[in-house]
Order: C-alpha cells, then sequence, then structure tokens
C-alpha cells in the first residue's frame, strides 16, 4: 500500500510538471501519480465528480496528498471539497517541480509526514544567486 499523489492545478501546469518530472525519474514513479486540471471557466461543482475519481485512482491504500498551484484559486478551493468525501488526504499549495521530486524520493512516508515533505522540497528549491 502507498500514497497517491495529485495535482490539481489551472490547465498546463499539472500536465507539465508530471511530464518533466516522469522524464526526471525515467518513468520510475515510486507513488502514483496523476494530474487534475481545472479550466479557467469550469463549474468546480461539475468537476467534483472526475476529480474525485481522479483521487480515487491514484490512492495507493494510504490516502493521497494533494498538491495545488495556487491556494485559494478554484484548484485548492476543489482540493478542499475533496478532502471532505471520505479519502484520507492533505493538502499543500505552491506546487513546483523541486515539491514533487522531493515528495518522490520519500515515497516510503506515510501520509501525515509528506506534507512538511512537499513544503520542504518548495522552500529547499528556492535559490538565490547569479544569472
Amino acid at each position: 500500500m502507498a500514497v497517491g499523489i495529485l495535482l490539481l492545478t489551472h490547465s498546463g501546469i499539472g500536465s507539465a510538471i508530471v511530464a518533466v518530472a516522469t522524464g526526471m525519474l525515467r518513468g520510475n514513479l515510486p507513488l502514483r501519480l496523476e494530474s487534475f486540471e481545472v479550466p479557467f471557466e469550469a463549474d468546480p461543482d461539475a468537476l467534483l465528480p472526475q476529480a474525485s475519481a481522479a483521487m480515487r485512482r491514484v490512492d495507493g491504500g494510504d490516502g493521497v496528498l494533494i498538491l495545488t498551484d495556487l491556494y485559494g484559486a478554484s484548484p485548492s478551493n476543489l482540493a478542499a471539497r475533496l478532502s471532505r468525501l471520505g479519502t484520507p488526504s492533505r493538502r499543500v499549495s505552491a506546487l513546483s517541480l523541486p515539491m514533487l521530486l522531493r515528495v518522490m524520493n520519500y515515497a516510503e512516508l506515510p501520509l501525515e509526514e509528506l506534507p512538511a515533505i512537499a513544503a520542504a522540497g518548495a522552500r529547499n528549491g528556492v535559490i538565490l544567486g547569479d544569472a
């Protein structure tokens, strides 16, 4: 059993991050990963069943870590609604490639510990330096 990862983002963001992470890890993703993208004009109520289905697909039995691109925006609000449907889940906002890769490197950890790992990946992925 394992935790699944669901990227809940605006259009184009999640699929691009999944593609790059999959390429960098040579297709050997240690956790189930799926992207669900929310179009700008979409009705969140209409998307809830599809997002719920995506969450069930990635759940390996230990719950789902939902990574969203922007707290308070439609994808994040949809993630909050998903978390009330019964599948154990945690939500982390400000999705980045370093965040996702860090989570994939700690695939053995339980759902309760992965949000802190994700946040550390995002923080440590920000490097200030010369061009």
